[in-house]
């Protein structure tokens, strides 16, 4: 065992599965390889021929899903097995033949499946239309934090009209044009009367990968905390993306309390079950009652507003509603004056919680600008502006009562 860069032996420290494999190789002078290892067991990696060398002598044996998992701590069990069988060749384990594989979820795609590759990506009107403080909702990766962070009351308001909407990582997307380094996408789940592809808008190139394959007999993860992180390993020490409220991704393999998720680009990746609910497909989500949605949309009481925001970093008034209702199995349209059009409408002396009430200009008879999700006692749960956050409200006062221009019930 060596010391550290310091000089330092760090008695109390753990030690990873990896680093056990070097010790006792070291320990008992072990020699001998295997030409395959593990498949998360990288040939970069320094532990891994040490790792190849017990698996020569039958100390370790192959797991049902070939995996070693080296950068996590070992347990005390494992390391106590492992060193008997070092000292004691006759308890060493005659590898049993592999499981056939479980059959993939996994199948190719006879066309070109355009997805989200960034944790949440803001469809512009134009290309190139941004400014400096804007960076951040266009690199990537997008540090969606930062950018929201940064803005200012007045900078958050110059998104109106500029900005039209965001899609989610995962997101399936059509490419609709390409001008340079940006291209025009529409969001497929975000329906629009104009636009039978989805929501359009322009978003950098970067943000959107091209796949041929077809994940779609595999479960579904729908991740229902406001938000979650994505790892690159189960023991949470490689952090890879942070998720908003009603991503949703392909679910590889469940194990313990982390689901496999596929990403798509960068395969397989971590998330915890915690986190999410864990569906056949996207139709057997089963249909929410009045409380699932009211008690959804509270989770993000006091989020500050977004124009165009439709990811938990963010709402803006449509987009809470839509994003809640997605969560739980129901599409409904993006934006509020369209929202206002569909359902079934709803008289004010009847209204259930759940349903969504309308506000128009011209004391309710012009063009809907705004919506609520009424939750109750007259109230209503809303993203108001952008100098403003997610509130509960009385919808009886003020404008809210004189701009009142119906509801609409999503709800069976």
């Amino acid at each position: 065992m060596s010391l550290d860069e310091e000089g330092a032996f760090n008695r109390e420290q753990p030690f990873s599965r990896g680093e056990a494999a070097v010790f006792l190789v070291r320990a008992f002078g072990l020699t001998g390889t295997v030409p395959k290892t593990f498949k998360d067991v990288l040939p970069e990696y320094w532990v891994t021929d040490d790792i190849k060398t017990l698996q020569f002598h039958n100390i370790i044996s192959t797991s049902s899903d070939n995996t070693f998992r080296p950068l996590e701590n070992v347990t005390r069990g494992d390391f106590a097995v492992w060193l008997a069988r070092s000292l004691q060749p006759d308890l060493r384990k005659t590898p049993t033949p592999a499981a056939p594989p479980t059959k993939s979820c996994e199948k190719p795609s006879n066309k070109k499946i355009v997805k989200v590759n960034v944790q949440v990506t803001t469809l512009w009107k134009l290309p190139n239309a941004y400014r400096t403080v804007d960076k951040p909702s266009i690199t990537a990766p997008v540090d969606i934090h930062k950018w929201t962070k940064n803005m200012s009351q007045k900078e958050k308001w110059w998104l109106v009209n500029r900005v039209d909407t965001q899609a989610l990582f995962g997101d399936e997307v059509t490419i609709l044009k390409t001008s340079g380094n940006w291209v025009k996408i529409a969001v497929k789940d975000q329906y629009v009367p104009n636009q039978k592809e989805g929501y359009p808008g322009w978003v950098p190139k970067s943000h959107i990968i091209e796949t041929a394959k077809d994940y779609s007999d595999c479960s579904i993860a729908v991740v229902n905390a406001k938000s979650t992180m994505l790892y690159s390993d189960t023991a949470k020490k490689n952090k890879y993306i942070s998720l908003s409220y009603s991503t949703i991704l392909p679910v590889i393999k469940e194990e313990g309390n982390w689901l496999h998720v596929q990403t798509p680009q960068n395969g397989v990746k971590y998330m915890q079950k915690k986190d999410a609910k864990l569906f056949k497909n996207y139709q057997s989500i089963p249909k929410p009652n009045q409380k699932d949605i009211v008690n959804s949309a509270k989770m993000f009481l006091d989020l500050p507003y977004l124009w165009g925001g439709t990811s938990s970093f963010g709402y803006d008034c449509s987009g809470i509603i839509y994003s809640v209702y997605k969560n739980h199995g129901i599409i409904i349209p993006r934006d509020s004056f369209v929202q206002a059009t569909k359902g079934k409408a709803v008289s004010k002396a009847n209204l259930q919680p759940g349903d969504l009430v309308f506000f128009a200009g011209n004391r309710g008879k012009g063009k809907v600008y705004h919506v609520g999700l009424y939750i109750g006692e007259g109230k209503m749960l809303h993203a108001p502006s952008s100098s403003s956050k997610v509130k509960i409200e009385s919808m009886n006062v003020g404008t809210f009562k004189t701009n009142y221009a119906g509801a609409r019930r999503y709800l069976d």
